[in-house]
């Protein structure tokens, strides 16, 4: 789907002024340093200044679910409208995707990961109201971990129905050609950079490095400001922020094992790192890869002497006997409900490593004093198979997330670091027959200490089951093939957390420019301390 035009006294689309704006940035970096800066390098100096003068750490953890998570059966209103709504739209077929009811018991009969078998949705009470009065809201059967945190801990909160936005989108906007919306709807790739990047597939800075960018920035930028322990990540690309990828291991080493020795000899090691650092010829691609070698092999070093070992209490267990197996970590195993078995989580393992980093950086320890992280799971696209499959991805994310808090409670962490999930989209509210198709907006979890835990915020969405008369849906919050119209944006998101992260209100501007197309006092959404 193409971006449309957009016509007089339309909101302004900042996609690609977005795009020009941070290569100006970078060239007022690179070329106007000592004289007369443009707003850009002004924010960037200004973020820098204050990120030298914090004395306190942060880090913000962004949770990916990759393939489109359905959030309408992640997050639930449990009143009696909308969950006549929602049986009437997802218990259809033989292969029905409904949930049940708060209060249902498990049935161990039942066929492994069925309706039956997860039991009633979790009741949770949020400690405001959120909508109508009499709402209700539960989450998944197997997200009891994180209705604990919600009800009692209060440090989880739900944001209701985020998704791309240029500006706020009324169901009859949506309905007009010429109303901006974010590009190519509907796309995995492209939604997944949007909400990474606010821009489409081939997008290469990101929101997380470009809020890097603007606190931290230039000289005070480490190796260590943005770590990614899932693979490449656009959304940790600055302009001068560059992303360092870790293993659940810690560190990617160049040749050398983890006593520095290659072939058993610290003597061939040294050798081989000086090969890797040194340029033989002149050209400037052999210098760019000698500097990049380099800057690994320090970062490495720097890992290996400053990360807590995975066996450290704080984050993982101790073998009885032999080496360390992560596999076999009781800690970071979770119960498969398809097979009743404790299974490896890698991405609680992902989230291990994540916190051996935020322990060493908030001990002075990498050089850094704010952080961003990305961890990943995959296999939410959900067109077929749903409730067995959309029940393991639960339970999985569930454990992950309060593997990691109690990790962070250890290292008295909490307040320090705010996770949040994301997802391409959310998925349709109507069934296939035993799936889901792509949607639009969907709700988010966010996590931590300063997270005033306990309520959702935002709007949450009016369900409604499809009219038999017209064929159409009567909510204003459903549109095409019961996709859910967002009505909060990620930009409001981004923004909120991160202003808790650091940013300034003309700085959030500079990172989310479709900000400036939102109410002033809706950009700040409320969830953080």
């Amino acid at each position: 789907m193409t971006h449309p035009k957009i016509t007089a006294g339309a909101p302004a689309v900042h996609h690609h002024v977005s795009r020009r704006l941070f290569l100006r940035q970078a060239s007022a970096v690179s070329l106007l340093a000592g004289a007369g800066s443009p707003l850009a390098l002004n924010l960037l100096a200004a973020g820098s200044a204050a990120a030298q003068s914090a004395e306190d750490y942060r880090a913000m953890v962004c949770l990916f679910m990759f393939g489109g998570n359905d959030a309408f059966n992640m997050v639930l209103p449990t009143d009696a409208a909308s969950w006549a709504a929602y049986t009437a739209t997802r218990s259809q077929a033989s292969s029905a995707i409904g949930l049940l009811p708060p209060g249902h018991l498990p049935d161990l009969g039942a066929s492994a990961g069925s309706a039956a078998r997860l039991g009633g949705v979790l009741p949770i009470t949020p400690i405001q109201p959120n909508g109508p009065p009499g709402r209700a809201y539960a989450l998944h059967p197997l997200m009891g971990s994180l209705q604990s945190m919600f009800n009692t801990d209060r440090r989880l909160a739900i944001v209701a129905n985020v998704g791309p936005l240029v500006a706020p989108t009324s169901k009859a906007q949506y309905a007009q050609p010429n109303h901006p919306r974010p590009p190519r709807l509907f796309s995995h790739n492209d939604q997944q950079s949007v909400w990474q990047t606010m821009m489409p597939e081939g997008a290469t800075i990101g929101w997380g490095g470009r809020m890097a960018d603007m606190i931290v920035g230039g000289s005070d930028a480490s190796a260590f400001t943005a770590v990614s322990a899932a693979g490449n990540a656009v959304w940790l690309s600055g302009q001068q922020v560059r992303q360092y990828q870790v293993s659940g291991a810690g560190a990617l080493r160049m040749g050398a094992d983890a006593n520095n020795l290659v072939y058993g000899s610290g003597a061939v090691a040294d050798a081989l790192a000086k090969i890797a650092r040194r340029a033989d010829g002149n050209h400037v691609l052999e210098a760019d890869v000698a500097d990049v070698a380099g800057r690994s092999i320090d970062a490495e070093a720097t890992l290996r002497g400053a990360l807590r070992p995975p066996i450290d209490p704080a984050f993982g267990t101790a073998p009885s006997g032999g080496s360390y197996n992560p596999t076999a970590d009781p800690k970071l195993q979770y119960l498969n409900p398809l097979t009743g078995k404790p299974e490896f989580s890698a991405l609680a393992h992902q989230l291990q490593v994540v916190a051996r980093l935020i322990q060493a950086g908030q001990a002075g320890l990498t050089g850094v004093r704010r952080q961003v992280f990305f961890v990943s799971v995959g296999g939410f696209d959900t067109h077929s198979g749903q409730t067995q499959t959309h029940a393991n991805l639960m339970a999985r994310v569930a454990h992950a997330m309060r593997y990691f808090d109690t990790a962070l409670g250890a290292i008295n962490a909490r307040s320090n670091v705010t996770t949040f999930t994301a997802s391409d989209f959310g998925r349709t509210f109507t069934s296939n027959g035993d799936g889901t198709d792509h949607g639009w907006g969907a709700h988010q979890f966010v996590m931590g200490g300063a997270v005033r835990g306990g309520a959702v915020y935002g709007s949450f969405p009016t369900l409604m089951a499809r009219n038999p008369r017209t064929g159409e849906f009567d909510s204003l919050n459903q549109v095409r093939n019961g996709a859910m119209l967002p009505t909060t944006s990620v930009d409001q998101l981004g923004a909120t957390l991160g202003r808790w992260f650091g940013l300034s209100d003309a700085q959030a501007l500079g990172v989310f420019p479709n900000l400036a197309n939102f109410d002033v006092n809706a950009r700040n959404l409320g969830f953080m301390s």
